[in-house]
C-alpha cells in the first residue's frame, strides 16, 4: 500500500445496483494509519481514515468515515431509512470477520 495507490471496486451496495467505486489511498504512515478517499462512486465526499494501535493481545482498528451524500434530500431521506444502517452492516461484518482471522 502506498500514496496514490488507486483501487476499483465493484459493488452492488443498495437494491443489487451495481456500482463502480474508485478509491485513492492518500496518506500511508505504517504501522499507524491509512487513508483512503474515493475520487468516483456513490458518495459526493468519503474520506475514510484506519487507525490502529496496539492493546493488550493485540492491535485495535478504529475507522474514523467523513461522508456527504449525493441527491440532496432524497440522499438524506435514503440515509436516514437505508444507508446509515448498511454502512453500520459493513463496519459491524468487517469486525467480525477481523476478530475470526486474527
Amino acid at each position: 500500500m502506498f500514496p496514490g495507490m488507486v483501487i476499483r471496486y465493484r459493488l452492488t451496495p443498495l437494491f443489487g445496483i451495481p456500482v463502480t467505486w474508485i478509491s485513492e489511498i492518500t496518506h500511508v504512515d505504517p504501522p499507524h494509519y491509512f487513508v483512503d478517499d474515493q475520487r468516483f462512486g456513490p458518495y459526493r465526499f468519503w474520506h475514510h481514515q484506519h487507525h490502529f494501535r496496539p492493546v493488550n493481545g493485540g492491535i485495535e482498528m478504529i475507522d474514523t468515515v467523513y461522508y456527504l451524500l449525493k441527491y440532496g434530500p432524497i440522499g438524506t431521506l435514503m440515509h436516514a431509512f437505508v444507508i446509515r444502517k448498511r454502512l453500520e452492516e459493513i463496519f459491524d461484518f468487517r469486525q467480525r470477520s477481523l476478530e475470526q482471522l486474527f
